[in-house]
């Protein structure tokens, strides 16, 4: 991964690097999730005139002038992908530059650390069909040294709460460089932001490292892993073992919110079905299977239905199974398949 390196002093939001991975096996209750945001568009229209008339007023790309330090913005993207998968959302961040340096010169802040803004970023995460899964926000520093523990290279942002699938999120978050990054690019915040597509401005690969309040997890009883066969309802066992192509059913906890929402606490109804609103998916053996649904189970609470299909083409034996909601993954559970 690239090193930390200086950023442009005209842009507060700046971007990272941070070396990690999704967990592809077993997840523990304390280990971080990765979620790999991939944002377009970014403008950070900075403050540089006092009279609120002229703010949105210019259609045409309008550089901004940059004042030496304690400049006031307000960065705008479009989050495009979550983990290389379609999503929509919007980043929205609110920098203030400090320029805080160990070395007193001219228009720098004298300190004994390096940095370049302080401020909050709020990640709005939607599905690729604008359906709401849920908001992160991050709180911290930009630009200097990285915290101690992994690389974040240029940045200092703590995440500091969630909502919807994201409930109670902590972690941390930076940044990661791919063929198509192009930074932010600084307006004038008389630059009319309707137009902010169409002027166009940087792409830039958030990563944000969370430690959920929940995961999904695949309900266990005394035969094993809650798993049957759709057609008979039986449970999936080694006498008894999945078919290849078969639709099946298996009881899960930790998937979310539903469509219609139900209160916390509140047991699902049973009409109309509550369905999980955030993006659900099993894989077998590391393939992807098909998901038909996933609903919450009437007059129960946190304790939901998923239906899906073995693989045509997967190998016989005892298969792992993982479950995911909201790019969250949970522990994987074993299945024999004949």
């Amino acid at each position: 991964m690239p090193r930390m390196r200086r950023l442009p002093a005209i842009v507060l939001c700046g971007a990272g690097c941070f070396t990690s991975s999704v967990p592809s096996a077993q997840v523990a209750s304390s280990s971080p999730v990765v979620l790999e945001l991939d944002i377009e568009n970014v403008v950070e229209y900075q403050n540089d005139v006092s009279d609120p008339a002229k703010f949105a007023t210019n259609e045409g790309v309008t550089p901004a002038a940059t004042p030496r330090n304690f400049l006031q913005a307000v960065v705008i993207g479009d989050i495009v992908a979550v983990n290389g998968e379609p999503a929509k959302g919007t980043f929205v961040g609110r920098p203030a530059g400090i320029r805080l340096s160990p070395e007193a010169r001219g228009g720098l802040a004298v300190a004994d650390t390096t940095r370049i803004s302080i401020g909050v970023r709020t990640f709005e995460i939607l599905k690729a069909d604008g359906t709401p899964i849920g908001t992160i926000v991050a709180e911290g520093l930009n630009g200097g040294a990285s915290p101690p523990g992994p690389d974040v290279s240029g940045q200092n942002f703590a995440i500091v709460g969630g909502t919807g699938a994201f409930l109670g999120a902590r972690g941390q978050q930076g940044g990661r460089e791919f063929p198509q990054h192009i930074f932010p690019r600084a307006a004038s915040i008389t630059e009319d932001p309707a137009n902010r597509r169409r002027n166009g401005g940087g792409k830039v690969r958030w990563v944000l490292v969370i430690f959920p309040m929940t995961r999904p997890e695949v309900a266990v009883t005394a035969s094993g892993p809650s798993i049957a066969h759709l057609s008979d309802h039986r449970l999936v066992t080694s006498s008894n073992p999945a078919r290849r192509g078969e639709m099946l059913s298996l009881m899960a906890t930790g998937l979310g919110p539903t469509v219609p929402r139900v209160d916390f606490g509140q047991p699902f109804p049973s009409s109309p079905p509550a369905a999980v609103n955030s993006p659900v998916q099993i894989t077998v053996n590391g393939q992807r299977s098909q998901v038909r649904r996933a609903l919450g189970v009437a007059r129960t609470v946190d304790t939901y239905d998923v239906e899906f299909q073995v693989p045509r083409d997967i190998a016989a034996g005892e298969a792992l199974v993982q479950l995911t909601a909201a790019w969250i993954p949970g522990p994987t559970v074993e299945m024999p398949i004949r």
